[in-house]
């Protein structure tokens, strides 16, 4: 039975990575085989940014002892996991798209040995600009996230899209990396 792919989503705090992601998941709402996964985030649900499930610390650790996360991380004071759900969906031959993490990624690689990196990559003076308008972090928060980023670079086996330009223009590279690979007939399922 054919599998779908899973799409995982990296690139550095600032990078355009939820426009991205929502630009194409506007794009794609009709696609009858694509499916965006929503991170369980330790964080408030009104602190801006993604769309994400609010979780207590306690909570998150309740659903992390009962195995209900396909993949889990911690980074920036904050808990994030990628629920069990997603198993299911690429059974069902759906492409996933999802919100993954530089720093987890090898582990990721590990329990989905066929996922897709998508790295977003922007250049260092980008990626400044829309640090410090933003508003979020401090001078030395922004030179840390900075520093940071300049480690990461797309892997063998991973897309890289560069985000320094248009959102348009990143945002259908994007839906032709994911689009491609749905070729439903009128009326078919993914499963």
């Amino acid at each position: 039975m054919a599998e779908g792919k899973l799409f995982y989503v990296i690139g550095p705090s600032g990078s355009g990575k939820d426009s991205l992601m929502s630009y194409a998941r506007k794009r794609l709402a009709t696609s009858p085989c694509v499916v965006f996964a929503h991170r369980y985030i330790t964080r408030p649900a009104n602190a801006g940014g993604e769309n994400h499930v609010a979780l207590s610390e306690d909570e998150f650790a309740t659903r992390v002892q009962s195995n209900l996360f396909a993949m889990h991380w911690e980074s920036h004071g904050c808990r994030y996991g990628i629920g069990s759900e997603i198993n299911m969906w690429l059974a069902k031959n759906y492409n996933v798209v999802m919100n993954g993490s530089r720093g987890h990624l090898h582990e990721a690689q590990i329990t989905h040995p066929k996922l897709i990196p998508v790295w977003i990559e922007v250049s260092p003076e980008v990626l400044a600009e829309r640090l410090y308008a933003r508003g979020r972090e401090n001078e030395a928060e922004i030179k840390e996230r900075l520093m940071r980023a300049a480690m990461y670079r797309a892997t063998p086996g991973g897309i890289a899209i560069c985000n320094d330009g248009e959102l348009e223009d990143a945002g259908e590279k994007l839906v032709q990396l994911i689009a491609p690979l749905i070729v439903p007939k009128p009326g078919a399922k993914c499963d």
